[in-house]
């Protein structure tokens, strides 16, 4: 008879938020110290360097438990060629509308008129439509969705809802952008931490968990890099500033992670096992012959 060793059920945890957290207020505090702008030397390279410390989180944990020979999570999605992959360009087209139809709808009641003016200019300075698609792709997706989506969301839903997961997660991220307020050159320095503007990019965060978090379900980290993307990029080149337009955005992702989520459960409940086992050769016990 084998007698099954308990696993925690968020194992791996608490060195990925040490891991993640550590790395990046370590180089952003750097660059904080270092003054400067995010954009010129020297506080360029902690500023970017920081911004990976989610992907940091994750391989330290992979690599762990590579050597633990620890099973995968049970919630964890892989990525695989086919047809759940083909919900990357769908998940970034959502994304994208969303940021589009908020806009639109805050220019309707009155608020800012949508431009592409300051965008193209974005576009030129960076020295073209790929130099940007690439660095919006590596600055924040490709750094932070394999630690964020692909490694603590997995094992937050080991005990918790999508909805309490999300938020939880939505949290953590927030906190993590904290130091960008304060390095110069930084979209969340422009807005300042103490105005409208900072509060609403805060809270836009937690609409953000939640629709990356459907889009990794869906069709794992690819899907949630497209989201994140789609948001990231359109939010740039429709020049998204004005409170009144981040209101409209946030009301709009609400929404939609709302509907999606009540999609989600009904389609697909999520598994929650709150003492998940794995076989430990090294506790067994004869069984005894009568």
């Amino acid at each position: 008879m084998t007698i099954a060793a308990p696993t925690r059920p968020r194992g791996g945890l608490t060195a990925f938020w040490a891991v993640t957290f550590g790395w990046t207020f370590a180089f952003w505090l750097l660059a904080i110290a270092l003054g400067g702008s995010a954009t010129s030397s020297p506080t360029a390279v902690p500023y970017l360097l920081g911004g990976f410390g989610p992907v940091i989180g994750a391989i330290v944990l992979r690599v762990r438990r590579s050597r633990r020979r620890e099973p995968v999570p049970a919630h964890a999605v892989r990525t695989r060629l086919g047809v759940r992959l083909l919900w990357a360009l769908p998940m970034l087209a959502l994304a994208s509308v969303t940021v589009l139809a908020g806009a639109l709808l805050a220019e309707f009641l009155g608020g800012p008129v949508l431009s592409l003016t300051e965008g193209r200019d974005l576009v030129a300075t960076v020295g073209g439509p790929v130099p940007f698609f690439v660095s919006m792709l590596i600055a924040g997706p490709l750094a932070e969705e394999p630690g964020w989506r692909g490694t603590a969301y997995p094992r937050l839903l080991a005990s918790l809802s999508r909805l309490q997961a999300g938020l939880l997660l939505g949290a953590a991220w927030a906190v993590w952008h904290l130091p960008l307020f304060f390095i110069d050159g930084t979209l969340q320095a422009e807005f300042g931490l103490v105005s409208w503007s900072g509060l609403l990019f805060t809270l836009s965060v937690f609409p953000m968990a939640l629709l990356t978090g459907y889009a990794y379900e869906l069709a794992g980290v690819t899907s949630s890099i497209a989201v994140h993307l789609g948001v990231n990029m359109t939010m740039a080149l429709l020049t998204v500033k004005s409170p009144i337009t981040q209101v409209f955005v946030l009301a709009v992702q609400v929404i939609v992670a709302i509907a999606l989520l009540a999609r989600q459960r009904r389609l697909r409940p999520a598994r929650v096992d709150l003492h998940p086992v794995v076989a430990d050769s090294s506790l067994q016990v004869s069984p005894t012959r009568g």
